[in-house]
This record gives structure tokens, sequence and C-alpha cells, in this order.
């Protein structure tokens, strides 16, 4: 795509407003807009991003200034992927000592789990990320360099890591030495190879490999799919993430675990309570005079 809108919605917090920055930061053919004023009408982004002649939108999207949601689309036609953005630390928190050239293009990195044996919808997955963090090749914002990777790692439990690292030279070309995959990597980074496409594959070894070269940038954060929709914001629902459980259902189960704590604790308390005065008054000495007056009658005197 040669532009990327990138944007949200009214009400995001702090940290989900610097990840939407440093996404700006690392994506050279990217465009901004202010803050989509409507959250019943997502769908009006795809007029924004008419107007600045994207091919492709990222849209933040917040929900009660706790939740941070992901659009991730091409438009005008779709498709779309909505993810739950979890565990996000952005650049200026972390304060990490990886630092590549702004404007440089950087190699997407998938692992394993996005080849061609896997899932249609992580591969669907695969392609839309592709498109839309691909810089495109002579973009008058971008330069002439690759020095980083951007990575992602699907998790077994359907999670979408992202990772952004800077590349030592020096160090690539010593593990090229022993991995065919990473090769490759170095002549595109020193410039032997054409940069025509930016996607690869590495198995774990080569991940690792890979990983002894890298120095983090930032940001990181993880992706949770939610559900994939044909259109541009909506349309038919394509996939559905079967073990998804939305925060809201999350909170609501934290309360009433908190709730059923809370009366359980009364409970214990009222029944030692309870026990501790039968064990007081079985342990009281015995009235001599308690049974005086039980038959009714006075005896004279």
């Amino acid at each position: 795509m040669k532009r990327v809108l990138v944007m949200s919605t009214r009400g995001i917090g702090n940290r989900g407003r610097h990840l939407m920055l440093d996404l700006r930061t690392i994506m050279p053919h990217s465009k901004k807009e202010q803050k989509l004023d409507t959250k019943d009408r997502l769908d009006t982004a795809n007029e924004v991003a008419e107007l600045h002649s994207c091919e492709g939108c990222l849209l933040f999207e917040a929900r009660k200034r706790k939740d941070l949601y992901l659009w991730a689309a091409r438009t005008p036609r779709g498709p779309t992927v909505r993810f739950e953005v979890q565990n996000v630390h952005t650049m200026g928190e972390l304060s990490l000592v990886g630092n590549a050239l702004r404007g440089s293009r950087p190699i997407l990195v998938f692992d394993q789990s996005f080849n061609e044996n896997a899932a249609i919808h992580v591969q669907l997955i695969k392609a839309l990320l592709s498109q839309i963090f691909s810089v495109p090749c002579g973009h008058k914002k971008s330069q002439p360099f690759v020095d980083r990777v951007l990575a992602f790692m699907h998790t077994p439990d359907g999670r979408l890591w992202v990772r952004h690292y800077q590349i030592q030279l020096e160090a690539l070309r010593q593990q090229s030495k022993r991995m065919p995959a990473v090769r490759a990597l170095s002549q595109l980074v020193s410039g032997e190879q054409a940069f025509d496409t930016n996607t690869t594959h590495l198995s774990a070894e080569d991940m690792q490999a890979l990983a002894e070269t890298l120095v983090e940038i930032g940001p990181r954060f993880v992706l949770l799919p939610i559900r994939i929709f044909a259109g541009s914001f909506g349309g038919r629902t394509l996939w559905e993430n079967p073990d998804y459980i939305s925060p809201n259902m999350l909170r609501r189960a934290a309360r009433i675990r908190g709730t059923v704590a809370v009366r359980a604790k009364r409970h214990t308390k009222r029944a030692r309570r309870e026990a501790q005065l039968e064990k007081a008054l079985a342990n009281l000495p015995v009235d001599e005079l308690a049974d005086v007056f039980e038959s009714g009658e006075i005896e004279p005197s």
C-alpha cells in the first residue's frame, strides 16, 4: 500500500495514543488525521481514507477509557481484522538502546506458524499485516536502507506478538555463516541482494539466531484477533474467535469472584463466632438454683 491512514477515536488513553504515534514514526508511508468523532459509525473512516488517497487504515478504538482495539482494514473494499490490543509498551516507556534510521524500510519477519499450512484466517491476517506495514519501494518519505526488523510471532493461544528491532550488521554477518535464511537477510541489509519483497518466514532455530543479532527498539504490543469482516469496517463475518472473552466479561467475572469471596468470608466469620459462643456457653458452671421454679409449687415454711 502506498499510503496507510493511522488514526483513533475519541477517548483514547495516553498509552494508546503514544502507541499510535510510535506506529506513525516507524511507518513513513502513514498519513495522520484528527480523531474520529463518532464511535457508532466507524465506516466513516473509509471517507477519510479516500480523502487522503489511502489504501489501508489502522484505526485505534477506545472503549471506556480502559480497553483498546485496533481495526486493520484495506479500504474501501476490505477485508478488515479487529484486534484487541494488550500489553502495550511504547518506545518512550521502554527507553531501549536500539536505534534505526528514521524512514528506513523494515524487513517483516513471520514465524513458521504463518506458512502455507496455517489456517485460512491466519494467512489472511498475515497478508493484511504485510500490506499495511510494508513500506513501498521508492516512497518519497522512505530511505533506501534496510536496518530494522518488524517481527510477528503467533502464539499457541492465538495471540500475535509484535516486536520492532534494529539489525546489527556485523553480528548478522557472523550468524549468516551457519544459517541460510539469516544469510538472505544479511544480503538484503548489506545491499548485496535486491529488496523486491520485505516478507520472510523463519523457523524457530533461525528466529533464535536472528534474535542474537538484533537490538530491540520498540514499541512492543500483543494483538488478539477477534473477528474478520469481508468489507471495510463491517460487512459479512468471515471468521470469529470462538475463545475470545471481552474485557467487560472478565471484569464482571472478577467482580463476581470478589463478591463470592466476601460472602464466603462473612459466612466463615459468622460461623466462627457462633462456634465460639456455643463453646463459651458449654463451659459455664452449673447453676444449682436453675431448677427451683420449674415445678411451680411453693413448699410451706
